[in-house]
């Protein structure tokens, strides 16, 4: 097929100028701005992980969805893209959790939660130890199945 050949040269082609700038050390990746490209201007191994900060995600609309998070290294600061996402866990995006199961449905307040501890902050957040979450109970009973009644 004519387009596999095409598309073959073309991979080709760029995975020979890949090797070619990476042997040449030619590749940085402080940043990763806002648009996507990778700026050039400071080698990777400038800013160590300790060095860097990382401010905390802002959404463009609302509480949750796509935003933007600044970073700042030495005497520098760009904006990167992030994501909230639009459930329970926006309030703790930055950290991540491991969850027991679900407890029962509290009739008083319609609602079950769970506790997490904590597996790993990302961006240099601050995380709790622990978190405990809720969520209201499903409206109709399950069987045994999977399926509801």
């Amino acid at each position: 097929n004519k387009h596999t050949n095409t598309i073959k040269v073309l991979l080709l082609i760029l995975l020979v100028c890949y090797q070619t700038r990476a042997a040449a050390g030619e590749f940085y990746c402080d940043f990763i701005p806002a648009g996507g490209k990778h700026d050039k201007s400071r080698p990777a191994s400038e800013c160590s992980p300790t060095e860097t900060q990382y401010g905390k995600c802002v959404p463009e609309h609302g509480d949750c969805g796509d935003g933007l998070r600044e970073v700042t290294c030495k005497d520098r600061t760009n904006k990167i893209q992030c994501k909230i996402p639009c459930n329970w866990k926006k309030d703790i995006s930055d950290c991540k959790y491991k969850f027991g199961p679900w407890g029962s449905c509290d009739a008083a307040t319609n609602t079950k939660s769970r506790s997490g501890t904590l597996k790993k902050a990302l961006f240099n957040a601050e995380c709790q130890a622990t978190v405990r979450v809720s969520k209201p109970c499903s409206p109709r009973a399950k069987n045994g199945k999977g399926v509801y009644l």
